[in-house]
């Protein structure tokens, strides 16, 4: 079948976190050029943790852009303001599970995020937040993307980090690297993080 509907769903989800606002995260995720992005890279879906202070961004896009409709350049936009349960599930929903096709997560650049994307192995692209005092997130995003587990994503161009992450996944694909010596536990790339970062199963 050719028909739109029946393309396996690929999943951008994006975490703009729920401690400190991100609006200019939420406005470049709903930028045209960034949704066309998307959609060039056989995106279907994009899911939006908008935080306490962004659903009126996101409710004047839809508006604007969407004619009261959820679907702009082809893309089925939704989004909510918090999960108490936490984003395990919107982040595996990024992962891909039965038909569905492995997306990615774009994700503020807090630690703990950072950290659950990459224990369930999905793509990940870190933009850090400028308007943080003490920006430690620069640094990290910096770091992770030269080891090459994370996008460093930068808010003036995330069409460009979609196009990387996609490099990406066929990196972890090759996980362990082949110069490395074989991964003896079997843990994969998610492991390796725990390890590093010293969490204990």
């Amino acid at each position: 079948m050719t028909s739109e509907n029946a393309r396996p769903r690929k999943l951008c989800f994006v975490t703009i976190g729920a401690t400190a606002s991100f609006d200019a995260l939420l406005s470049a995720v709903l930028n045209r050029r960034f949704l066309e992005a998307l959609r060039d890279t056989g995106y279907t879906d994009l899911q939006i943790q908008y935080g306490k202070e962004g659903r009126i961004i996101f409710d004047d896009f839809i508006a604007d852009h969407g004619r009261g409709e959820k679907t702009v350049c082809g893309i089925n936009i939704t989004g909510f303001g918090f999960n108490k349960k936490g984003l395990g599930q919107e982040m595996l929903g990024a992962k891909g599970q039965r038909n569905d096709m492995e997306g990615v997560v774009i994700s503020h650049a807090g630690s703990g995020s950072i950290l659950d994307a990459l224990r369930i192995s999905v793509p990940l692209i870190v933009v850090p937040n400028p308007g943080l005092l003490d920006n430690h997130q620069e640094e990290l995003a910096e770091i992770l993307a030269e080891q090459g587990y994370v996008v460093h994503g930068r808010l003036n161009d995330l069409p460009a980090a979609i196009k990387e992450s996609e490099k990406l996944r066929e990196r972890h694909k090759l996980w362990p690297p082949v110069n490395s010596g074989a991964d003896p536990s079997g843990r994969g790339l998610a492991g390796v993080m725990d390890d590093e970062m010293g969490f204990v199963d």
